[in-house]
């Protein structure tokens, strides 16, 4: 009866353990996994491997709550082995009925919400268990990882996608509770909000087709320029070369053919090249930098597929508010 006891506790607190650590690994802060691993400590940087490979936790989880299932349901059995030796319907009923609701309270559901209350300092007390079970149980959860990776094949998105979701999702999460402590503007948050949402978009959903922008040529006057420039409202032209079978040397900008002397010698700026699946937010930074230049977007091979601006992506996450 003492040995059955001790396995049912023991396997009571494998139960808890594994519970308590699997909600707690999806509420952790990968931000402040990172800046406490930058700081120095090795606990949150373990942590922020298995967050970046969180399919070896999960099977190690997986396997540790099934291992202590297994344990449960043989400390019952010798428990009532021990007690009632001939059987009989109370030794079939009473155990189930006396176990079950501990187990659920005890093991599953009070483990749970302590550790989503606070979720990285317990996780960061249960990291050598954690490191300790992953070791023990690699050859299984070695058969586990490779059955999720043949599951990949069949799903439509990548692990790296799901995980930069999570990862707007988690900064979105922080954004509302600064805005709640006062330490982010509304206009602040609604800004940010608007980033993450077009953040890693590509450029060529914001660019100006090539076949709708209005070019100039070398051999024009700059009177013929700027009424093109006027006509279709554009501060910045693309400009083509006449004599290298309308080659795209650079870009010029309206107020310089206002500025400029008429019989000045034009001077086209160059292009911020852009590869059509660079993202919204490189493409902003680099034309941020560039100050008020003009984008060239381009394919395969160097084909243009359009041109933008810096304050065209800027309109284009206003609109995303």
């Amino acid at each position: 009866m003492i040995a059955a006891l001790t396995l049912f506790l023991a396997a009571l607190a494998m139960n808890a353990f594994f519970s308590g650590t699997e909600t707690g690994f999806f509420r952790l802060s990968r931000l402040r996994l990172v800046m406490e691993g930058v700081a120095g400590d090795r606990m949150s940087r373990i942590l922020l491997w298995f967050a970046n490979q969180p399919s070896i936790f999960v099977a190690t989880a997986l396997v540790g709550n099934n291992l202590a299932n297994d344990l449960t349901s043989q400390a019952v059995v010798m428990a009532t082995t021990s007690l009632w030796p001939k059987g009989g319907i109370l030794a079939t009923l009473l155990p189930p009925i006396i176990v079950t609701p501990f187990m659920f309270i005890c093991g599953d559901l009070l483990p749970k919400n302590v550790f989503f209350n606070a979720p990285n300092r317990l996780m960061r007390r249960s990291t050598p268990l954690v490191v300790v079970a992953a070791v023990i149980f690699a050859p299984i959860t070695f058969v586990l990882w490779l059955l999720s990776l043949v599951l990949q094949l069949f799903t439509s998105e990548r692990p790296e996608e799901l995980r930069l979701s999570l990862a707007r999702r988690e900064l979105t999460a922080m954004l509302v509770e600064g805005h709640e402590a006062g330490l982010l503007r509304p206009v602040q948050r609604t800004l940010a909000q608007a980033m993450l949402a077009v953040a890693a978009q590509p450029v060529k959903n914001y660019a100006t087709p090539a076949s709708r922008m209005v070019r100039v040529t070398t051999t024009m006057s700059r009177s013929e320029m700027l009424r093109l420039a006027q006509r279709y409202n554009r501060t910045l032209l693309p400009v083509e070369d006449f004599h290298q079978k309308r080659r795209l040397v650079g870009f010029i900008r309206t107020i310089d053919l206002f500025l400029d002397a008429p019989a000045s010698e034009l001077h086209p700026e160059p292009f911020v090249e852009l590869n059509e699946n660079e993202t919204f937010l490189s493409a902003l930074g680099k034309l941020s930098v560039a100050e008020d230049a003009l984008g060239h977007v381009t394919g395969a091979g160097g084909k243009t597929v359009g041109f933008v601006t810096g304050r065209e992506l800027r309109q284009a996450m206003l609109r995303e508010q």
